[in-house]
C-alpha cells in the first residue's frame, strides 16, 4: 500500500476541479509552485501522468481521470462530515436537495416553506438538475437528499427510495391545434404533429421514447428543452403538443387543453432518496420525515 499525504490528494482535487493551477493555489491558499510541486510529488509516488499541460490549458490524462472518479466522492464526504461536526455544535445545521425546476416549483415549496420555519437557522441548500443529474449528485455525495422522478435507472442499488406521490403525463396543445379537441389519438396519430418535450438528460424523455418504441414507432421531437414551463407556454402559443405531468398544468388550463389518447400513460411517481451508504444529518432526517410520517 502506497502511504501518500491527504494534502497531495486535496491538491489534486482542486487542480482536477478547476484545471487550473493558478486557481488552484488560490482555493488552496498556497504559491502555484507549491502546488505544481505537490502533483509532482503525488505522481511520482503512484507512477502515474495524471495532468497533462500546455502553455494554454490543463487537462486531465485517462488515469487522472479514473484517480478523480475516486477522489471527487471522497473528498464530498470528508465535506459532509465536516458540516455534521459544525451542525453539532450549532442549533441550525445543513441540508442539500437535489431537485428539478419543475419539482421544485410544483411540489417541493410548501415543505421547504414548513422546513424553514421549523428550523429558521438551518442553511437551505437547492440544486436545479435534472432526475438523472440529481441520481449522480447523490451517488457521488454532492446532495443529501434528492426528489426525482420515479422509476429512476440512475438511482442504484445504493439509494435509499420512498414513493410520496403518484401522476400521470399528458399531452396538451393549444388553441391552433383546436380540431383535436374531442378526439383519441393513437401515437400513431400524435407522431403526425410536432411534439415538445424536455431533453434527453432527463427520465421524462427516456420514458416517452419508450413508450412509443413499444409501439414500434419512432419519435422525433419538434423541440427540446429543459423546462415544463416553458414547453405548457409553447404548447400554448402552437408550436407543437407538449409532453408534461399533470401536475404542472393544474390550474393554469387557459389557452390550452389535455389531449385523449387511445393508449393508457402509465402512471409514474415522485420519490424522495438518501445514500443509504452515507449518514444522514438531523436537519436531512427532518426533511425525510416529513415524507414518512405525515403530508402538507
Amino acid at each position: 500500500m502506497i502511504d501518500i499525504n491527504y494534502e497531495l490528494y486535496k491538491v489534486f482535487y482542486h487542480v482536477a476541479s478547476t484545471l487550473n493551477f493558478s486557481e488552484a493555489s488560490k482555493q488552496l491558499f498556497i504559491s502555484q509552485s507549491a502546488v505544481s510541486q505537490s502533483i509532482k510529488t503525488l505522481e511520482k509516488k503512484l507512477d502515474q501522468v495524471l495532468f497533462i499541460r500546455s502553455t494554454k490549458k490543463v487537462r486531465l490524462t485517462p488515469e487522472g481521470e479514473i484517480l478523480m472518479r475516486h477522489i471527487e466522492p471522497a473528498m464530498n464526504l470528508i465535506r459532509k462530515g465536516e458540516a455534521q461536526l459544525l451542525e453539532a455544535a450549532s442549533t441550525g445545521g445543513q441540508i442539500r436537495i437535489g431537485a428539478s425546476d419543475t419539482i421544485c416549483r410544483y411540489f417541493l415549496i410548501p415543505y421547504l416553506e414548513r422546513f424553514h420555519k421549523t428550523f429558521p437557522n438551518a442553511h437551505i441548500k437547492v440544486i436545479n438538475q435534472t432526475s438523472v443529474k440529481c441520481a449522480e449528485l447523490l451517488r457521488n455525495g454532492m446532495v443529501d437528499l434528492v426528489v426525482v422522478n420515479y422509476p429512476n435507472n440512475y438511482l442504484g442499488t445504493a439509494a435509499s427510495v420512498t414513493r410520496i406521490r403518484k401522476f400521470r403525463d399528458v399531452f396538451i396543445a393549444g388553441e391552433p391545434f383546436s380540431e383535436l379537441k374531442g378526439r383519441k389519438l393513437s401515437f400513431t396519430d400524435l407522431v403526425r404533429y410536432p411534439i415538445l418535450m424536455l431533453d434527453r438528460n432527463s427520465t421524462t424523455n427516456e420514458f416517452l421514447h419508450s413508450l412509443f418504441q413499444q409501439h414500434q414507432l419512432d419519435l422525433v421531437p419538434e423541440i427540446e428543452l429543459t423546462s415544463n414551463d416553458l414547453l405548457v407556454d409553447l404548447a400554448r402559443i402552437g408550436l407543437g403538443i407538449a409532453f408534461v405531468p399533470d401536475y404542472c398544468i393544474a390550474g393554469r388550463t387557459d389557452g390550452i387543453f389535455v389531449l385523449e389518447t387511445e393508449e393508457d400513460l402509465p402512471e409514474r411517481e415522485l420519490a424522495i432518496a438518501f445514500n443509504g451508504h452515507l449518514p444522514l444529518s438531523r436537519a436531512s432526517q427532518e426533511f425525510l420525515s416529513y415524507f414518512q410520517n405525515s403530508s402538507i
